[in-house]
Order: structure tokens, then C-alpha cells, then sequence
């Protein structure tokens, strides 16, 4: 007698991490990168045209997959949201159309608005749902914080870096002035757990990495606001965010002693961050030390995101991914 076919099994669905959004801020993140590099060496756009078509199958698919699991998993989604550290990366979502609508500014700019207003609509209400949870239900304890925390801010300044081109002035104001009110907020409780608190548990030690985000991508949407002028306030942000990275380099020899999990996809945006506030600054200051400082982050960010793709499909193929924690 033969065995009856299984149904297929979804339980592997149910534990599909909102974190894996944090591929696609990687991915756009280094297609950002690469268009300006290209445009200021004169390079051409081809290998920025392949990476935002992978960056865009990466959200396609990824969303597929999310919308899956709450249809048939509401109570894991649930449990993410009240989850003291995955709740800081569900505005990895809204983060991705943002910078997605960015990247397809110079070739698509009717495009780029309507993904632009729908990822700034779902900025906003992330946003306000995130701090809401935070602040309004129940009580956190300091080893909850962690860098990730940064994520729903550093959202609200990536606004500015598209919306200003496509015409949402006022708009980008706004989430600009939010976001830059809550990194300050978050910066001294993140500080004050990281000295005065145990040490971040092994899977969250990359997300050490974030603490450059918040003032490379304030410096790309102050730029944007201040009408691309490089001036004191851009210098102070810019000058931190490579502060923030000497810091981070001094603990990243850490890193290579951890095993491989989503978590370390937060090394991908943060340099990307980096990588284009560095050719920038060096566009407007006219610094070929920049410039060069600039190509030599963008070299280490193809190297991490190429590290990264890798860890996951071989994490994948030996069903490492989407397991129990």
C-alpha cells in the first residue's frame, strides 16, 4: 500500500521574517550607489540598471511571500509586531519603495512619484504605528533596545532624498524634521544600552552597523532640502556618519566569529549610505580624496552585498532560513 501524498506544508511560511526586507534596502541601496558613481566617472548605467531589477524581483517577491503568511499565518505576523526588535524592521517595507522610487527617478520619473507617494504614505503610518507601540502598550526593557531602532527614522529622512525632485516640498519637511527629532531621541537610549547594558546578543551584533545610517542619509535629504549646498549642517552630519563608521570598524572584528543569519543584511544599506554621502560630499567639495574614499566604500559594498547573496542562497539551499527561533 502506498502512502497518501501530503499536503503541502506552510510551516516554514510562518516563520518568513519581515527582516528579509532588509535584502531589498541592500540591494537599492547599492543600485543608488552605483548610478552615481557611474554618472560622476562616467561609467554608464548598465550595472545599476541589472541591480535595481534585482532590487525590484527581490520586493516583488519578498511582498508576495509576506502577504502569504499574514493570509495564512495572521498569528506570526502578529507575533513579529509585538516582537521587541523585529517590529523596528517593519518600516523596512515602506524604506524599500523609497528608495526603489529614488533609484527609478532618472529613468522613470511618472513611476518613481506613484512609488514615492505610496512608500511616504506607509512611512508615515509605520512611523506612527512603531512609536505608538513602543510608547503606548507595553513596557520595554533596556536589552530590548538595539540599533535597529534607527530604522523607522532613518525612513523618515530617506523622504527628501526623491520627494524633494518629485515636487513634495513641504512633505519631505515634514518627515524630515520628524526624523531627525526621533534619531536624536534614539541615539542616547541606544548609547546609553550599548555602555551601560550587556553587550548585544550575537545575532544583533550587525546591526551595529545601522548606527551609520541615520546621519549619511540626513546628509543626502539635507542636501535636498538646502538646495544641494554643502554647509556647516551637512558638513556636521556627513563628518558623524564617518565617525559612526570608525567606531563600527573598530567592533567589527567581532563579526567574522558569528554564524550567519538575516541580521547581517544590516551591513548592506548603512555603507551604502556611506558610500554615496562620500562621492557626494566629494561632488560638491570638488575632493578627489573623497572621491577616492567614496570608489574604495563602494568596492567594500560590493563585496558585502556580493558576501551577503551568497550566505543566504547557501543558507537557503541547507533550510537554515525561515526556521524557529
Amino acid at each position: 500500500m502506498t502512502d497518501m501524498p501530503h499536503a503541502p506544508d506552510h510551516s516554514r511560511l510562518a516563520h518568513f521574517p519581515v527582516t528579509f526586507f532588509a535584502t531589498v534596502m541592500g540591494l537599492a541601496g547599492l543600485t543608488l550607489a552605483l548610478h552615481l558613481a557611474e554618472t560622476r566617472f562616467g561609467w554608464g548605467h548598465l550595472a545599476s540598471q541589472i541591480a535595481l531589477m534585482v532590487a525590484i524581483a527581490d520586493f516583488a517577491a519578498i511582498a508576495v511571500l509576506f502577504v502569504l503568511k499574514g493570509l495564512r499565518h495572521p498569528g506570526a505576523i502578529q507575533a513579529e509586531w509585538a516582537h521587541p526588535v523585529k517590529l523596528a524592521f517593519f518600516p523596512a517595507i515602506s524604506i524599500s519603495l523609497l528608495l526603489i522610487a529614488t533609484a527609478l527617478r532618472a529613468e522613470a520619473p511618472g513611476a518613481a512619484g506613484v512609488v514615492w507617494s505610496v512608500g511616504a504614505a506607509a512611512q508615515g503610518v509605520l512611523t506612527l504605528a512603531v512609536i505608538s507601540g513602543w510608547i503606548g502598550r507595553r513596557p520595554f526593557q533596556p536589552m530590548h533596545i538595539s540599533p535597529a531602532w534607527f530604522i523607522p527614522a532613518v525612513g523618515n529622512v530617506i523622504v527628501p532624498v526623491a520627494g524633494v525632485p518629485l515636487g513634495f516640498v513641504e512633505v519631505s519637511w515634514l518627515f524630515f524634521s520628524v526624523g531627525l527629532m526621533f534619531w536624536v531621541v534614539l541615539l542616547t537610549l541606544v548609547m546609553n544600552r550599548l555602555i551601560f547594558h550587556d553587550p548585544l546578543p550575537g545575532r544583533l551584533l550587525p546591526t551595529l552597523v545601522i548606527l551609520i545610517a541615520p546621519p549619511a542619509v540626513a546628509f543626502l535629504g539635507w542636501l535636498q532640502l538646502n538646495g544641494g549646498v554643502l554647509d556647516a549642517f551637512a558638513r556636521v552630519l556627513y563628518y558623524a556618519a564617518i565617525g559612526f563608521a570608525a567606531i563600527v570598524a573598530i567592533q567589527a572584528q567581532g563579526f567574522a566569529k558569528l554564524p550567519f543569519a538575516l541580521s547581517w543584511w544590516a551591513l548592506s544599506f548603512p555603507v551604502a549610505a556611506l558610500t554615496i554621502a562620500t562621492l557626494r560630499f566629494g561632488e560638491l567639495a570638488g575632493s578627489g580624496a573623497h572621491d577616492l574614499l567614496g570608489g574604495a566604500f563602494l568596492a567594500l559594498l560590493g563585496m558585502i552585498v556580493a558576501g551577503l547573496i551568497w550566505r543566504t542562497l547557501k543558507a537557503a539551499a541547507k533550510g537554515e532560513i525561515c526556521q524557529p527561533e
